[in-house]
């Protein structure tokens, strides 16, 4: 087939460097992003009168038919085109004749690519922060119907301090919340219709970029011509964000490893978002958190990998650039998998309370209130908590927790225990008096699982 890009060079290039070049077997995914915009192109050359009406009509037209075709599998995608752009223009030409050679007029594939993954990137991002949304409701769900749901935080995973399960839940959604924030972000920044930049040095036709950026529901052009077609700022910006959702979602998936551990056995998930054993009948696995897990350096690797390739380039635009699609497409793939298998697993997981509680009580993670007991009644804080961790050890030595501790045991180590001292290291009453803001009181974790949920409603 000879090359649309010869002339130069006789367009003849060698099979393996052939296969070498060409992305059609991947950016074949970018055709409806490609047909938009060259629709929208198409538009503004004959409002500018670079081209007849009835000729962008046509090109309308045939792009409209391919477009469906493709929809309907009606069209295959040529193995042997060089990529994605090259081929709907071949396939435009073939259908409609000579009017479909006027379609690259005033445009590169520099800036062609360059609009194709900001569109498509566009439309991605929406659709994690839509997963991002349901994961986030899904927790506060969760989070609501086990606010009193009492157990043991952690620090260095030992027993620290008095939450509840639906505590620990809203911190993850306060995370994911946050991701959503920074996709959002992200597109408000790479928003910005490159096409019109063409090569790199624009054009000498009297194009409307305004217009066209307009009609793809962008902000406005890149302004400059050289950043339009080499940027690639918003790859890399949104490769880091979905690396922070993989990271936040490795942490919860370890959480969710170890509580369902038969060593911790606080939550239990669905037969559905589990596995057995080939050999061992008892077991069952959370593959599908141990896998979102895994999945993590691999989007990691991706960032990487293109923050690699892009440290050396020199203006503008350089063929190592297509190297940011594979990388892109597997991070977006990768992320929206693991969103979609996380919301029904945490809708469908269930706590299991009894033994929080039990993992509560034998953490002596009341030992903080004994020493704020004593602190409250006049004893310096240092020598509160030095004569409480006395007292753990004393537990630890008997087999017994703080609370079963006779009075009398009590007051051999101060004149200060009063009976009201059972009251202040209840582990129940411990929980509740911890009401500063962002605490884990189940009415402070009502209160974060409205606030949460107002912002929900609010449109970025």
């Amino acid at each position: 087939m000879k090359k649309m890009w010869a002339g130069r060079t006789a367009g003849k290039t060698d099979q393996i460097a052939d296969d070498f070049n060409s992305s059609i077997h991947f950016d074949q995914r970018l055709y409806k992003e490609d047909i938009a915009g060259s629709i929208a192109h198409a538009k503004m050359l004959a409002k500018q009168e670079i081209i007849p009406e009835d000729s962008a009509k046509d090109i309308i037209k045939g792009l409209e038919g391919i477009e469906a075709d493709l929809d309907q599998g009606k069209l295959d995608f040529d193995p042997t085109a060089e990529d994605i752009h090259m081929f709907i223009e071949e396939v435009l030409t073939e259908r409609i004749g000579a009017d479909g050679k006027m379609l690259h007029t005033a445009r590169s594939r520099n800036d062609q690519v360059a609009l194709d993954i900001r569109l498509y990137m566009r439309k991605e991002n929406q659709a994690i922060q839509q997963l991002l949304t349901d994961l986030v409701s899904a927790l506060c769900d969760k989070a609501e119907e086990y606010k009193a749901a009492l157990m043991p935080g952690y620090t260095h995973l030992q027993r620290a301090q008095p939450i509840t399960f639906g505590h620990q839940l809203m911190a993850y959604a306060y995370m994911f919340m946050r991701d959503k924030s920074r996709l959002a972000d992200m597109e408000k920044r790479m928003n910005y219709d490159p096409i019109g930049s063409c090569a790199l040095a624009g054009t000498t036709y009297d194009t409307d970029r305004f217009y066209e950026a307009s009609l793809l529901g962008f902000a406005g052009p890149v302004p400059n011509s050289l950043d339009g077609v080499s940027d690639r700022d918003h790859v890399v910006e949104d490769l880091s964000d979905l690396s922070m959702v993989m990271m936040h979602l490795s942490r919860l998936s370890e959480e969710i490893v170890l509580w369902s551990s038969w060593e911790f056995h606080f939550v239990t998930l669905d037969d559905a978002y589990t596995t057995g054993s080939s050999i061992m009948p008892q077991k069952k696995n959370p593959d599908m958190a141990e896998l979102a897990r895994g999945k993590t350096g691999r989007v990691y690797g991706h960032l990487m990998g293109l923050l690699t390739t892009l440290k050396g380039l020199p203006l503008a635009y350089n063929k190592d650039m297509q190297e940011d699609k594979e990388g892109l497409f597997d991070a977006v793939d990768s992320v929206k998998m693991c969103l979609a298998t996380f919301i029904p697993m945490i809708e469908t997981m269930q706590a299991n309370e009894d033994a929080m509680l039990k993992a509560a009580q034998r953490g002596f993670i009341n030992a903080t209130d004994l020493a704020d007991y004593l602190t409250k009644k006049g004893l310096p804080f240092r020598d509160a908590y030095h004569l409480s961790g006395q007292l753990v050890a004393k537990c630890i030595k008997e087999e017994t927790v703080l609370e079963d501790l006779p009075l009398a045991e009590l007051q051999q180590f101060s004149p200060l225990f009063e009976e009201d001292v059972y009251q202040a290291i209840d582990l129940h009453n411990c929980l509740e008096k911890r009401k500063s803001f962002g605490g884990p009181s189940p009415a402070s974790v009502q209160a974060q699982v409205a606030e949460v949920r107002q912002q929900l409603q609010v449109k970025d």
